[in-house]
């Protein structure tokens, strides 16, 4: 998937500022040249372990910084994950992704995670986890489970980023990325807009995404949901055209990636999520909850499918999937142990 086309600033702020139609126009014309029209391929995010994280993202209402009224939870046990996962799947979903309110994990937390990986797996799920920074060695073990997807995302662009984050450096995060894709994981990675950042600043994240050695194959882009208690829970509103422009850039940046309506869908109507459709977005996540923040329900988003003529991405499993399923439909969904911990401590 690498590409070798070097973006620079200059060019993504020509893009940015197109005439909108114009725009909208080249991105699904790009999109059409990598992806079939009409296909958006469907995730499902779960909590695997909310609250108390020690980091300062502004944005978070995970964080144990601001005072949301978001109780901490406990690390789930599997058998739960497992159980969420089989919903997923049974209601339409290809992906499942598993985030934790971490700074990074612990090692003490590996085993679990590489059990939570293998039990979706086997359900022929791709799967995909967000657990903060990792090390080499994490990394290792992570790929060595077999997941599918790292997301880590880079937020917005370097210059704008220590406003926003001050527990972990833009390079951290880069780094972090390195690992993933130096362990053979497939890269999610992405931003949010409406953080107080200017046009600028989403040209710059889009070109260090897109310039990446290679590009994250998924690319997630977040409406900040404001949440009272937050550092930014009084921005303004994101206006919905700039939003699709951020959306219609990426794809045009990025061609052959996924690129995912995120976050801060519950806020757009069915219009402007038309219009992200047709910028070039062919992912979303689907169900009642984002993390900690609302999410379409399945039953609204099926019927905004059916009225744009939109069909859901299968995956094709490879033998290697089904074998490991084979083997690992029996022995794991019963692989839970009474070897858990309050990870909020």
């Amino acid at each position: 998937m690498s590409t070798s086309q070097r973006w620079t600033l200059a060019q993504a702020k020509t893009l940015f500022d197109k005439p909108f139609l114009d725009l909208l126009f080249e991105a699904q014309q790009v999109h059409r040249q990598h992806f079939t029209p009409g296909e958006v391929q469907v995730s499902t995010l779960l909590s695997i372990k909310t609250g108390a994280c020690p980091e300062d993202c502004k944005y978070c209402p995970q964080s144990a910084r601001y005072h949301t009224g978001l109780e901490s939870e406990r690390l789930m046990q599997v058998q739960q994950v497992l159980d969420a996962a089989r919903k997923a799947r049974d209601a339409g979903s290809t992906r499942f992704c598993m985030g934790a309110a971490w700074k990074n994990p612990h090692d003490r937390d590996m085993p679990l995670l590489e059990q939570m990986v293998q039990g979706v797996k086997a359900m022929g799920l791709e799967t995909c986890m967000t657990l903060g920074m990792l090390n080499d060695r994490q990394a290792q073990r992570l790929a060595e489970a077999g997941l599918d997807f790292y997301n880590h995302n880079l937020d917005t662009s370097p210059e704008f980023y220590g406003s926003i984050v001050t527990t972990r450096s833009y390079q951290d995060r880069l780094d972090t990325l390195s690992k993933v894709r130096q362990a053979g994981i497939k890269v999610c990675s992405g931003g949010i807009v409406g953080l107080g950042e200017d046009i600028r600043d989403r040209a710059g994240l889009l070109v260090q995404l897109a310039n990446l050695p290679t590009p994250p194959e998924s690319v997630p882009i977040n409406m900040l949901v404001k949440v009272k208690g937050t550092p930014l829970a009084d921005n303004d509103d994101v206006d919905a055209f700039d939003f699709i422009r951020t959306i219609a850039v990426a794809r045009i940046m990025m061609p052959r990636s996924h690129v995912r309506l995120s976050a801060g869908r519950e806020q757009m109507n069915e219009q402007t999520q038309a219009l992200c459709f047709m910028a070039g977005a062919n992912s979303v996540f689907y169900g009642c909850k984002l993390l900690t923040t609302p999410n379409p329900e399945e039953d609204r988003d099926m019927a905004l499918f059916r009225k744009l003529g939109i069909n859901i991405e299968r995956r094709a499993a490879s033998e290697g999937d089904m074998a490991q399923q084979t083997q690992l439909t029996g022995q794991l969904l019963a692989a839970d142990t009474p070897q858990y911990y309050n990870a909020a401590r």
